[in-house]
């Protein structure tokens, strides 16, 4: 049968530039020659860019084989289709863990407990495997979990209760082979929230008050149990000791192994990706990352009086025979030693402390560690292992985050209680390095290689001027998502936006977020869960609830399985 002249190809393509991609899909069943043309690369280019809105300076991800299968990526494997909601805990879920090989989860809440959920059940649902409830260790409710590197322990922190608002915690160790308890170790303050160092050891922190406006945080590495045939050796050493000044405190501690670094799960630094495009074909569209405020100065270290005696009794409560509103993420009630001394202390009196602090830290200051940043030698970044957390210079909101690299030395609880030996001179120890967020921030989470911090952050307006620490600026609405690098300590591209948050500074709380492989998903106020593509900064999904999502996590094992809590009382199961 004579059809008639055929359109030629470039026609097609013309057409079919001008169609969106479903009806693309369809003329592409036409015919041979519009299936051909349907499955141009430059036609899925065109689409691609178009529909997600990229800029066209964003490359292809390097791991991607053709523009179509990369569109098909992002349109169909985002895991946003509900397929269950658990509604076992009775109250507020804060926060969700995943074991590293993703057979099982954790779940803490305001109604006390830990649940750890099996994910691997032959009839394919998710069903709680234990719960356990902290009321009897005088807990207010759970606020964080995490397993160990071999998914033996799992560390779950948690707020006394109390008759009036405190800002002290405490770390259990749960084993997961038994489920009975370890140990348990104070935490102060709570939103330290606590982290594994290694499969045995964890860290937990401390706070001291030196001032009206001054604090000393004392950060801690821990033995998660004690051995029947090691009861002689400590079970706990002091890994550093830094000032705090204007009411700030350290919180948030985490760890990142840098040794992962030269096998990343994905590369955000588009200049580097040019310049290897430069190499090969001579292509160079690239985009310049953004250097991020650095220093070592601003929320290091001042001055403090040495109190071994609360550092000794740290040791003796370590270990314990073992056979609704929400708090604030600012740890606002550590401000109470401020505010009830505010009463009595005029502004300049205050000034004058601060000033004196710094003139002491800059005395009584270790320096920092100068190879931070410094080229390795072969095979030296193996060993490179830092701590990151939250601090501040200016105000009491965690605005800064700060670097310290923990030395090779540090890794266990052998050597003296109270960490190296230092000169009677040295009082405090200085961060390595300061980045700030110029905001408050409200989460942060590690990519899996380690080599990406994202960090949630609410803006303070543009040009701000603090010239009072307990009046912090108000803070937007919007939700910024950070990416930093910390092989070059530098932030790479704009920030991610799309999530919302309302509460003011001192009601301000934590959003926990989670990176995998391709994606980053955050919790947020307004009700929803996002999730972006980390490589190409967009937000691919919402995830509804009927109230604040406050976790989100994605399971290791397959991040087309991702999990969000929500103040209302459900975790639901995103595929």
């Amino acid at each position: 049968m004579d059809w008639g002249p055929v359109l030629p190809d470039s026609l097609v393509l013309e057409i079919f530039l001008r169609l969106p991609h479903e009806a693309v899909l369809r003329a592409g069943l036409t015919c041979r020659q519009w299936l051909a043309v349907s499955r141009d690369e430059f036609l899925w280019r065109e689409l691609f860019y178009n529909y997600y809105r990229i800029p066209r300076c964003v490359p292809r991800h390097p791991a991607a084989v053709s523009w179509c299968r990369e569109f098909k990526r992002l349109f169909d494997c985002i895991p946003c289709v509900e397929v269950q909601t658990l509604r076992e805990h009775t109250d507020q879920v804060l926060h969700l863990a995943f074991s590293h090989r993703g057979h099982r989860f954790s779940s803490c809440s305001k109604d006390c407990t830990v649940k750890l959920w099996d994910t691997q059940r032959p009839d394919g649902n998710i069903a709680v495997e234990h719960s356990c409830s902290m009321r009897q260790f005088n807990w207010g409710y759970t606020q964080f979990s995490q397993f160990n590197a071999d998914d033996s322990l799992l560390l779950v922190s948690g707020v006394y209760l109390g008759p009036h608002p405190s800002s002290s915690g405490e770390i259990a160790v749960l084993s997961l082979e038994n489920y009975t308890l370890l140990s348990r170790v104070r935490n102060k303050p709570y939103d330290v929230f606590g982290c594994w160092l290694n499969e045995t050891h964890l860290i937990s922190g401390n706070l001291h008050w030196i001032g009206n406006m001054t604090s000393c945080s004392v950060l801690w590495l821990n033995k998660a149990f004690q051995d029947i045939e090691s009861e002689n050796v400590n079970v706990v050493k002091r890994l550093f000791k830094i000032q705090n000044i204007n009411a700030s405190t350290i919180r948030t501690v985490m760890v990142a192994h840098c040794r992962r670094h030269d096998n990343p799960d994905l590369v955000l630094d588009y200049e580097a990706q040019s310049q290897a495009q430069r190499q090969k074909n001579q292509l160079k569209q690239q985009q310049q990352p953004l250097l991020f405020d650095l220093g070592t100065s601003g929320s290091e270290e001042e001055d403090e009086e040495d109190e071994e005696e609360e550092e000794m009794s740290h040791t003796e409560e370590r270990y314990h025979n073992v056979t609704t509103p929400r708090h604030p993420n600012a740890g606002f009630s550590t401000l109470d030693h401020v505010l009830q001394n505010r009463q009595n202390v005029d502004t300049r009196e205050l000034q004058i402390e601060t000033q004196v602090a710094k003139m002491m830290g800059r005395a009584r200051t270790k320096a920092p560690d100068s190879r931070l940043t410094e080229p390795c030698e072969d095979g030296e970044e193996e060993e490179k292992t830092y701590l990151l957390f939250t601090t501040g210079s200016l105000t009491y909101s965690p605005h800064q985050i700060g670097i310290k690299r923990i030395k090779p030395d540090q890794m266990t609880t052998c050597g003296p209680v109270l960490g190296e030996e230092r000169s009677s001179e040295e009082f405090f120890d200085s961060l390595d390095h300061v980045i700030d967020i110029h905001g408050h921030i409200i989460g942060m989470g590690l990519s899996p290689d380690h080599r990406y911090l994202y960090v949630n952050s609410r803006a303070w307006p543009a040009g701000c001027v603090i010239s009072d620490p307990m009046s912090p600026p108000p803070i937007a609405e919007e939700i910024d998502l950070h990416v930093i690098d910390l092989k070059s300590l530098r932030e790479e591209r704009r920030s991610l936006r799309a999530h919302r948050a309302f509460t003011p500074n001192d009601e301000c709380f934590f959003i926990f977020l989670d990176v995998s492989r391709d994606f980053v998903a955050s919790g947020a106020e307004d009700k929803h869960g996002y999730i972006w593509d980390r490589h190409y900064n967009i937000c691919l999904a919402r995830l509804a609830h009927d109230d604040v999502v406050n976790s989100v996590a994605f399971s290791p094992a397959d991040q087309e399985l991702l999990l969000s809590a929500s103040d209302d009382s459900t975790i639901k199961i995103k595929v």
